[in-house]
């Protein structure tokens, strides 16, 4: 065990693959600018928390692992918050609960059946984790200090009905997002449990980040409810990310990634948020790419009974984690 967690820590610190963007003529839709930024890192803050070997890395490639973060504790505790929603033992409020649409018509139920909760930033449980210190010391490296919480979800991939539907495709997640700049945007994604190409666990396309927002659709085989992804991506190059416990990936939201099919009979469950400055400014999305998420998102919304605009669902969706609110 020991001997394969050195080989795959070595294999994120020695990965330097070169992303070349298919799609050269494609305009970005986000701005490039950098809060804070020095001269020699755009994509990270000047602090002492990151060595340089660690920036370096998240220079080239977008993305981070670091071990360790959150302890089983905390883990556990989130287990079973999750457990509490997928049983109805707590009111759902304004909390997202979304099922595997292929396990939707069997019998399965519970946490057979519950594959992500979304908008958990108020609940008492879940924001241990998304205001951890610890957590925050690390995103700070990305955003800098004043840092609103936007995007809140804990995942839980059950074992595959056999259609292949607990994949998600490759994406980024700016796709989602109406606020720049992306750069000073950056997600957690912590592993709740031990996570294996098995279980199906994230992969990335490093020095992605690097390229720009490129176009979203759903994919012909099916999946859940704004699982959106890049078309003609099979043929490029992906790096798997087998994590233990409580270790935590830190990535940029041009990234592309996503993660494989369960194919064991238990859970893969992780516990995520995107981050960003509170500096950052909401954007008009209309005319743009992600005009039609956009309105997928809106029609969601409305499903809730929220007459609200994309720009307001985020706003709904976000939370101060540390500084001071200012723009978003």
């Amino acid at each position: 065990m020991a001997s394969e967690r050195l080989k795959t820590i070595h294999r994120h610190l020695s990965s330097r693959q070169l992303f070349i963007n298919p799609y050269p003529n494609h305009v970005s839709a986000y701005s490039h600018q950098a809060l804070g930024s020095s001269n020699e890192f755009r994509y990270t803050l000047d602090n002492n928390k990151l060595t340089r070997s660690q920036k370096q890395f998240y220079e080239e490639n977008g993305y981070l692992v670091v071990p360790g973060i959150v302890d089983d504790n905390l883990i556990e505790e989130c287990r079973l918050r999750f457990l509490d929603y997928c049983e109805g033992r707590v009111p759902k409020g304004n909390v997202t609960v979304m099922k595997d649409i292929s396990l939707a018509k069997t019998n399965a139920k519970g946490e057979y059946l519950i594959n992500k909760l979304q908008n958990i930033l108020w609940d008492d449980v879940f924001a241990k984790y998304f205001l951890l210190p610890e957590l925050l010391d690390y995103v700070e490296c990305f955003t800098g200090p004043n840092i609103m919480a936007m995007h809140s979800m804990l995942i839980n991939k059950p074992p595959d009905s056999g259609l292949e539907t607990s994949q998600h495709p490759p994406h980024q997640d700016l796709h989602y997002f109406p606020f720049r700049p992306a750069d000073r945007i950056v997600a957690s994604w912590t592993a709740m449990e031990r996570v294996t190409k098995d279980n199906g666990c994230l992969f990335v396309v490093p020095g992605s980040h690097k390229g720009v927002l490129l176009k979203h659709e759903y994919p012909k085989y099916g999946v859940n409810k704004a699982y959106h992804g890049i078309q003609g991506y099979d043929h490029v190059e992906k790096l798997e990310l087998p994590m233990e416990k409580g270790d935590t990936v830190f990535f940029h939201p041009i990234l592309i990634h996503g993660s494989g099919v369960n194919r064991t009979k238990g859970f893969r469950k992780a516990i995520s948020c995107h981050y960003a400055a509170s500096e950052c400014e909401y954007i008009d999305v209309r005319g743009t790419i992600q005009e039609e998420v956009a309105r997928e998102v809106e029609d969601m919304a409305k499903m809730k009974g929220l007459q609200i605009d994309f720009q307001d669902v985020w706003k709904y969706r976000s939370r101060l984690a540390r500084g001071q609110a200012i723009n978003l």
